[in-house]
């Protein structure tokens, strides 16, 4: 079932399981707060469970450009266009925040990012292959993130 993601009145729904439930809740009320603003858009997540199909598109982009394959129980995902641009987020259980940004007329614009939220450690499958900036957010505390450039089309 979907549910559209309230950065106003933050909730753990969907991400209770998580040991840093609240921080990955804040991190996800950022994400909608951000597409709200910038493109009147609103964030919307599904379970996992019922999302395979983007999850195994994440995972063949990881796998094939960076061969990565994360460990962690993913719990939710979000796929959406905005004008040019195709979005897709896995929201991980142990705190992670992935999401591809595709566009679709500019290969020099696609990337994929990588979102921890406060209080996690950085997944193993990420150590030493990327440098991780801060952000701090009223919603989320403080973020660290990177990225890297998809190469590949998909």
């Amino acid at each position: 079932m979907s549910f559209v993601v309230n950065f106003k009145n933050v909730s753990t729904v969907g991400v209770e399981s998580s040991p840093v439930a609240e921080a990955l809740a804040g991190l996800r009320a950022n994400e909608a707060r951000y597409f709200m603003n910038k493109y009147k858009h609103e964030f919307t997540v599904e379970p996992a469970s019922e999302s395979q199909e983007t999850l195994d598109y994440v995972n063949r982009i990881l796998k094939e450009e960076r061969d990565i394959a994360f460990a962690a129980n993913p719990l939710e995902t979000s796929r959406f266009q905005v004008g040019n641009i195709k979005f897709a987020y896995v929201f991980f259980e142990d705190g992670l925040a992935v999401n591809v940004m595709y566009t679709v007329d500019d290969p020099k614009k696609r990337a994929v990012g990588f979102k921890l939220s406060e209080g996690m450690e950085v997944p193993k499958e990420l150590e030493g292959k990327f440098k991780f900036a801060r952000q701090k957010s009223k919603l989320a505390g403080t973020i660290r993130g990177s990225f890297f450039v998809i190469k590949g089309e998909y």
